[in-house]
């Protein structure tokens, strides 16, 4: 199937692993030239080079601080003077720290929210002018699963996720017109290294190990396993495409039949 995403001009962000690495060398492998970046200006470059050569496509990085306004649209703005143009926008930032209600403080809170909700309206706002003068776009954004289906210990990722489908939800009819369309992506469980980390620190909590964890995560999921970054990395680069032109406004869960709830 032809995606009618070759030389499509993609920005991916928090890139350098994981859910936005995956899914950069998906878009990559259909031919896109994928703009990535990361805060870890030597992580997001090996992350490049890794796509390129695996791929064949243009892949260029920045060091860039998705909580600053600033960092975002001198990134935004070099974007648009080499390129032109951005035509799918990939918002994606590394996941909150966990923690119950009584662990969280008001900086915790002005801090994700600066870093999960603010950074995807400030991208978005930054590249939405050349999508509207194109009459073409489309934006993505990777939350998780527990803003459909709240887990107990990410009450930050719970609150904040949340707002972001609010507002998503809420620009889709106002764009729909212009052929720019936006979505949410919610996945599950999945191996990367953020649930890795989640999975080592529950299972020091729990003094058991790791695979005990994973294998109580997992018998609690309907398709009995984890999921792969791919497998998110592919909804988005069909999100991304040609082939999506009826989709917006939506969360889709990819989560092995976990979530319930219908946001």
């Amino acid at each position: 199937m032809d995606l009618g995403l070759n030389n499509k001009i993609v920005l991916v962000t928090a890139a350098s692993q994981g859910l936005g690495k995956a899914t950069a060398l998906s878009i990559a492998n259909e031919g896109a030239t994928v703009i990535i970046c990361s805060r870890d200006e030597e992580k997001i470059s090996k992350s490049a080079k890794d796509i390129k050569e695996q791929t064949g496509s243009e892949v260029y990085f920045f060091q860039t601080d998705l909580s600053n306004k600033e960092d975002i649209n001198k990134m935004v703005e070099d974007i648009i003077k080499k390129h032109g143009r951005v035509d799918v926008l990939v918002n994606n930032t590394g996941g909150p720290k966990a923690g119950f209600f009584d662990e969280i403080s008001d900086d915790d809170w002005v801090s994700t929210f600066e870093s999960t909700f603010l950074s995807a309206v400030r991208l978005t706002r930054a590249v939405l002018p050349s999508m509207k003068r194109n009459k073409w776009g489309r934006i993505i954004n990777i939350s998780s699963v527990s803003a459909k289906q709240p887990i107990d210990n990410l009450m930050l990722s719970n609150g904040v996720r949340m707002s972001v489908h609010g507002w998503a939800k809420t620009l889709s009819n106002q764009i729909a017109s212009d052929n720019i369309l936006i979505n949410n992506v919610c996945p599950g469980f999945t191996k990367t290294e953020r649930v890795e980390g989640l999975v080592s620190m529950q299972a020091k909590e729990l003094n058991v190990s790791e695979e005990q964890v994973v294998d109580t995560i997992s018998s609690n999921i309907p398709a009995k396993r984890v999921g792969k970054p791919e497998e998110l990395a592919d909804l988005v680069t069909f999100l991304a495409s040609e082939k999506s032109s009826y989709i917006t406004g939506q969360s889709i869960a990819v989560d092995g039949g976990v979530s319930s709830l219908p946001i």
